[in-house]
């Protein structure tokens, strides 16, 4: 296994500048998107487009395993779990590079057979790194927490491509619980590609700056 070891701050500027590349990420500030929470933003990411480029689907795991083994240690883990549905190529792309067991964990229980969430050989003592495409506030990480503590394993650390960094309670909330973040890139590294590179105008970048630095207050001036 040879992985590369660049900076953080070169991981970020580069993965930033692949997602722009295959547009997985989408600024729009004249029809904003509506999130899944019913709020609004300028912003969008689509990570699991990542998986149809294969040279970039390389380079960024490359990259996430890299990061985990210099973040969290050489011999931190036993098990790599990818979270349903989205993270479950990329932990399997990662378990690759690691030679290192894969399984993943359902949002919720089948509701049939034996009922599991666990997918594959979870075991009690296993040290488990929970792999996702990406993470907003961290809520959805905690129920795959539990559920792969429920098995008697250990989950202290998630690994995730796109880290949306503009919501200050995400890593204390994930510290909470006991978890640790790491990811490659941030909304403001892609803000920073996108402007040294000329992707979309000046107003379009001027208002999704804008939208970064006070979401909240954001959405609430365009309900």
């Amino acid at each position: 296994m040879t992985l590369p070891f660049p900076p953080a701050d070169e991981i970020a500027r580069l993965t930033a500048r692949m997602l722009l590349e295959i547009e997985a990420v989408h600024f729009n500030a004249a029809e904003p998107f509506t999130y899944a929470s019913g709020l609004k933003g300028p912003t969008y990411i689509d990570c699991r487009k990542l998986i149809s480029y294969p040279r970039i689907r390389s380079t960024l795991m490359d990259f996430l395993s890299a990061t985990v083994l210099r973040d969290a240690g050489f011999d931190a883990f036993d098990n790599i779990a990818g979270g349903e549905t989205a993270g479950i190529p990329f932990a399997a792309l990662v378990a690759e590079r690691l030679e290192l067991p894969m399984t993943y964990v359902r949002k919720k229980p089948k509701g049939y057979g034996r009922n599991a969430r666990i997918e594959g050989a979870m075991t009690e003592g296993q040290r488990v790194l929970l792999v996702e495409d990406l993470t907003t506030d961290g809520g959805s990480k905690l129920s795959f927490v539990d559920a792969i503590r429920d098995t008697g394993a250990t989950c202290g650390h998630t690994a995730v491509i796109f880290y949306y960094g503009i919501f200050p309670e995400t890593t204390q909330r994930l510290a909470d619980h006991g978890v640790k973040l790491h990811h490659l890139c941030t909304w403001w590294d892609v803000l920073a590609e996108a402007k040294a590179q000329g992707f979309y105008d000046e107003a379009t970048l001027s208002e999704v700056e804008s939208f970064l630095t006070d979401p909240r207050a954001w959405q609430a001036a365009h309900p």
